[in-house]
This record gives C-alpha cells, sequence and structure tokens, in this order.
C-alpha cells in the first residue's frame, strides 16, 4: 500500500516562499514519476509540476514557470515542491501523487494520492 503525507503549507503574504514536503512509503519510490496539483475553492483540481522517477525530467504549468521547483531525493523517499513569488492565485489545498506507468499531467493517471496541505496566500 502506497502512503503520500504531505507537509509545509501554511499562511504565507504576497511574495513569500514555501517548501512543501511529500513522504512516500509503502512502495519503491525510485520508480515513481512524482506530481503536484492543486485545487483552489469552487475550482477543479489542477497540475502543477511534474518530474520523473529518476528526477532528470521536470514539467510545470505556464502559472508557476519560474516560481516554482519540483525536486526529489530518492535515497529520503521524499519530494519536494519551493514555491517562490507566492501570489493569491496560489492559495489551494496541494496534494503530491504516484504515477507508476505514466510520466503525466493528467491527475487520472495517478493511483495515490496524499490527504493534500494547505497553502493561503494573503495580500
Amino acid at each position: 500500500q502506497v502512503q503520500l503525507v504531505e507537509s509545509g503549507g501554511g499562511l504565507v503574504q504576497v511574495g513569500d516562499s514555501l517548501r512543501l514536503s511529500c513522504a512516500a512509503s509503502g512502495h519503491t519510490f525510485s520508480n515513481w514519476h512524482m506530481g503536484w496539483f492543486r485545487q483552489a475553492p469552487g475550482k477543479d483540481r489542477e497540475f502543477v509540476a511534474l518530474i520523473s522517477s529518476g528526477g532528470s525530467t521536470t514539467s510545470y504549468t505556464d502559472s508557476v514557470k519560474g516560481r516554482f521547483t519540483i525536486s526529489r531525493d530518492n535515497a529520503k523517499n521524499t519530494v519536494y515542491l519551493q514555491m517562490n513569488s507566492l501570489k493569491p492565485e496560489d492559495t489551494a489545498v496541494y496534494y503530491c501523487a504516484a504515477s507508476y506507468y505514466r510520466y503525466s499531467r493528467r491527475g487520472a493517471d495517478y493511483g495515490y494520492w496524499g490527504q493534500g496541505t494547505q497553502v493561503t496566500v494573503s495580500s
């Protein structure tokens, strides 16, 4: 059974930074592509960032390019999302997810999800 636990969310001001972490257990972490998604109140869940199983390839949604960085430490079974220059529109619950078969931006391709961590950016 794969388990994903996010942490690092909180309430910050515009322009601040946060680093989200997602600790994985129950599987060979280095075999899985990992993604970050977010869901704002009243909106659909959206893709944020993605990193390949080995960490060599990443992908971002346009709205976070240049501000967010996804990384992973396979020795620690952890994936990170460094978020800089935060904006009010980044306010959402952030979820990490694991995909074994597909390097994908589609949430439907991810078989395991964490419980989410709230990020609130105040102006």
